[in-house]
Order: C-alpha cells, then sequence, then structure tokens
C-alpha cells in the first residue's frame, strides 16, 4: 500500500479519541488506564493515533510540510499497536497501525530520516545486523554448546537467536539455555552462528521498508537453502517479523516463539522440573508476541459502500484486533513451574502497555523510551510481584535500563531462565 491509501481513513477517523485508552471495559484504574505512551508522554494530541491521522491528511492535501516536529510525531510512535487495538473494538473500517508504518515509510523514501535511524541501517547494511557490531561476533553466545551448525551440518528446527540477544552478552544466558533445553528434548535444532541474520523487524518499525524486503529474501533463502522445516526464536520482534511479515514475501517455513514450543514439550512430558522456585512474578506481554502475535491471513480484496454509506470488504478482510496473539503458553508455563505465583497485572494480553524498545524510539529517543519503561515497572510493583518476567529480548532489555537508572529492586527474567532454574536447580 501507499500512504495516498489512507486518505479515506483519515477523512472518515470520527476523533474519538479511543486510541488513547484501553477499551472502557478493561480499566480497572485510572493510574493504568492509557494504552498510547507517546499521546501519554507528550500531551499532544497529534502524538496519538488520531493526531497523526490528521498529520497524514494535512500532508496528502498539502496543507503542511515536513518539520522537525512532524518527523517527531511520526518517529516517536513505537509502533505497538495498542491503538489498533482499541480503535477495532469499535471501528473495523481503520487501521491507524498500518497507516503510521506507512508515513514512516514516506519520510524515509523523502530522506526524512533521523541520524540515530541511518547509524543502524549502516550496521545493517554492513554487517546484517541492527547492533552496530561485527557480523562475526554474532555466534560467540553459542561457544562451547554441542550444537549443529548450519547449513554445513543439518537440522529439522533452526534456532534464531536475534540481535540482541546475540550481541548483548549479559543475555548471553538465555539463548544458551533455550537451545539446551530443546535439545535435552530431543528436538533436531541447529543454529547458524556468524552466518545468522537480522529479521530486519526493528528496520521495517523505522520505516525502511526496501531493507526490510532485502534481508527477508535474504533469510528466506538461506532456510531454503538449509532444509529448514520450524524457524524458532526467543525474540519477540524476530516471532513477529517471520510470522506475520516474511509470508507476504512468500515464506511458508513454520515459525514458533520458544515459549510455545517449551510449553508443548511441557505437556507432551518432555521436560520435567526438579526444583522449586520460590518467586512471586508477573507478566510482561510483549507487543510482537501478543496483539502483534497474530499470523498473518492473506486478503486480495475490494472496499466496498452498501447505498454509499456502509463500508464493507469483499472478499470479508481480515480482523487484526490482537486477540489471537500468544499469550495462553507464557502463563501455562509460569503456572506450571513448582514454587512460582503469577500475578497479573492491570493492562495485559492485547491491552499490554509497551516497554518502550520499539520503532527506533530506543535508539532516536532514549529518556522517552525509559519513561515508557518505567511506568510499565510502576504497574508491576503495584501487583506485589518482585520480578518482572518476559520473551523478549529487547523489553527485557529496557526494563533492566530503566530499573538500574532509578535504582529499583525490581528483577527481570525471561520466562526461559525460570524453566532452567526449574529443571536444572541452578540458583
Amino acid at each position: 500500500m501507499a500512504l495516498e491509501d489512507f486518505a479515506a481513513q483519515a477523512d472518515r477517523c470520527s476523533q474519538c479519541s479511543y486510541c488513547k485508552w484501553i477499551p472502557f471495559d478493561q480499566v480497572k484504574s485510572w493510574r493504568f488506564a492509557k494504552n498510547c505512551p507517546s499521546i501519554a508522554y507528550h500531551n499532544f494530541n497529534s502524538y496519538s493515533a488520531r493526531g497523526r491521522y490528521a498529520v497524514t491528511r494535512s500532508l496528502l492535501h498539502g496543507d503542511s510540510a515536513y518539520t522537525d516536529t512532524v518527523r517527531d510525531i511520526a518517529y516517536t510512535c513505537l509502533t505497538c499497536g495498542a491503538c489498533d487495538v482499541s480503535c477495532k473494538v469499535c471501528r473495523y473500517n481503520l487501521d491507524p497501525l498500518e497507516m503510521v508504518r506507512e508515513l514512516k515509510f514516506r519520510l524515509v523514501e523523502d530522506g526524512q530520516c533521523l541520524d540515530e535511524h541511518l547509524a543502524v541501517i549502516r550496521s545493517l547494511r554492513s554487517d546484517q545486523n541492527t547492533m552496530q557490531q561485527p557480523s562475526s561476533a554474532r555466534g560467540a553466545w553459542a561457544e562451547g554448546l554441542d550444537v549443529p551448525l548450519l547449513p554445513a551440518d543439518k537440522a529439522e528446527v533452526l534456532f534464531h537467536a536475534g540481535c540482541r540477544f546475540s550481541f548483548d552478552r549479559s543475555l548471553h544466558k538465555t539463548v544458551r539455555a533455550a537451545v539446551t533445553l530443546l535439545r535435552g528434548a530431543g528436538v533436531d535444532i541447529g543454529i547458524m552462528g556468524d552466518w545468522e541474520m537480522c529479521c530486519a523487524g526493528r528496520v521495517y518499525a523505522m520505516g525502511y521498508r526496501d531493507e526490510f524486503e532485502r534481508m527477508a529474501r535474504a533469510n528466506i533463502a538461506a532456510w531454503t537453502r538449509a532444509g529448514v522445516k520450524t524457524v524458532v526464536t526467543s525474540c519477540a520482534d524476530g516471532y513477529h517479523a517471520f510470522k506475520r511479515l516474511y509470508p507476504e514475501l512468500g515464506s511458508q517455513i513454520e515459525v514458533l516463539h520458544t515459549v510455545e514450543y517449551i510449553a508443548r514439550l511441557i505437556e507432551q512430558g518432555r521436560l520435567a522440573f526438579r526444583s522449586e522456585v520460590p518467586m512471586t512474578v508477573t507478566y510482561h506481554d510483549p507487543c510482537h508476541l501478543g496483539r502483534q502475535g497474530e499470523p498473518y491471513v492473506p486478503w486480495d480484496g475490494v472496499e466496498k459502500k452498501i447505498k454509499g454509506q456502509i463500508i464493507t470488504y469483499e472478499p470479508p478482510k481480515p480482523r487484526y484486533n490482537g486477540a489471537w496473539g500468544i499469550y495462553d503458553p507464557p502463563r501455562e508455563i509460569l503456572r506450571s513451574i513448582p514454587g512460582v505465583e503469577l500475578v497479573e497485572m492491570e493492562r495485559i494480553r492485547e491491552y499490554s502497555w509497551c516497554c518502550g524498545a520499539g520503532g527506533g524510539v530506543r535508539e532516536a529517543y532514549p529518556e522517552y523510551s525509559s519513561w515508557v519503561a518505567s511506568e510499565r515497572i510502576e504497574e508491576a510493583k503495584a501487583t506485589g510481584a518482585e520480578a518482572m518476567v518476559s520473551a523478549c529480548p529487547w523489553c527485557e532489555r529496557n526494563f533492566m535500563d530503566a530499573i538500574d537508572a532509578k535504582g529499583e529492586t525490581m528483577q527481570v527474567y525471561d520466562i526461559v531462565d525460570l524453566v532452567q532454574r526449574a529443571i536444572a536447580g541452578e540458583a
């Protein structure tokens, strides 16, 4: 699609402001009732989905031009999709998340880029990662593991570590544990080591569609050459890219998040817990695993109006409202670990508050990104939990950094860390 394809949507937005809140029947307190970090932080209408529709309409009609403020309005969107979920509770003919993505695509096409994002793109082009690290160090996290190295070796299942897990040394233990757990349960799994490439989901959210397609096609080709049948990843960004975006480019490979695979192995009796983990935890739903974790549904149709008024789609258009994301497997795992008590935050599942790391915001607006994480930490503290658990390294890193900056005592774990402790009895 193109930005012009959203002109009609910009006209039909009723300015209801529902995009700024979780659905009203889900509100449990005023403190944690908001859903859009950018409008909550900037407190100016243009930084909401409603406002971004207005900005898009103005640009398309030639009523305004690019300015620093327009760039901020577009690039401070985390593309978390919370506005999209709330909008679709009462509407079916608006797609604010897709509109904002197209707005970012247009800015990039017109050279309205941010220097911080360009540094990421240069890293992607030269070393196939977004962390500005040499590609030769990508497989260091797996040193010493007895695991097949594709494509030289063969395996039916490929474990994709992702950029953050590969280069963030403090998180290496999580992906090492993930591979060890799956291998120990008899899964025929391998890795690509230094040959692994970025999923490019993050640069897609920054507005770099061409770079995304280049990397996506390269990954699909590499998987085909290696004979891989299933890709498993512990990164929510990678999961969303592989599950939702790659099929649009022809990928037909099965995609699973590690929590899905572990939940399956527990149900099959192939993973058994030996130790208690006495801990009260709360679970954070990553945006790209939760509300944006719904599978891709192909659609090639047209928009029509009944009697020139009521909008309909022929054939019926898939309605991504976040309800079918990956929510139950992580909770089933946590409830099955001896000693773990799960307490929920007020905003959960498709109504979850973002961690603040997505959409290129962590790279370009670190103070704002940290504020978003701090808001979620406050919500976690309100549950009485001693630890936050998630299933995405970007969420976990952003929470860890915000906790360190504020001198908090809240602990942050990946769900794999707790599974490993319960199986191996590790402290």
